[in-house]
């Protein structure tokens, strides 16, 4: 496979915006690169470019696997990784916006847990 090329400035923008929208304000976004199994069959491993941002205790990342074709997950202290149910996604935009989703609902249970407890 080609490498994957690195978010572009309309990519970086949507993500940035989206974000922003989301919390009500500036949220440090970190670009990095991860190798990912793209293949369920095979070992091989692809570097991937990689968007993370932090909040409220969790680890968001949004994995370029393609082009137009992004992976979310989300991560919690205690190793806890979360997906959104749907393994990629072809609009960026849709893929931020259900992790957000995830991560609110994760917020939310996790909220009340520890209110019935």
């Amino acid at each position: 496979m080609d490498q994957i090329a690195d978010y572009n400035d309309s990519e970086r923008w949507i993500i940035r915006t989206t974000v922003r929208e989301r919390y009500g304000k500036e949220v440090e976004l970190m670009m990095a690169d991860s190798e990912l199994r793209l293949d369920a069959g095979s070992t091989e491993l692809t570097p991937c470019p990689t968007t993370v941002w932090e909040d409220n205790g969790a680890s968001l990342a949004i994995f370029k696997t393609d082009e137009d074709s992004y992976r979310p997950q989300s991560f919690y202290k205690g190793h806890q990784q979360y997906g959104t149910g749907k393994k990629e996604f072809n609009d960026l935009g849709g893929c931020i916006i259900t992790l957000l989703q995830v991560q609110a609902d994760h917020a939310t249970k996790s909220k009340n847990d520890s209110v019935g407890h």
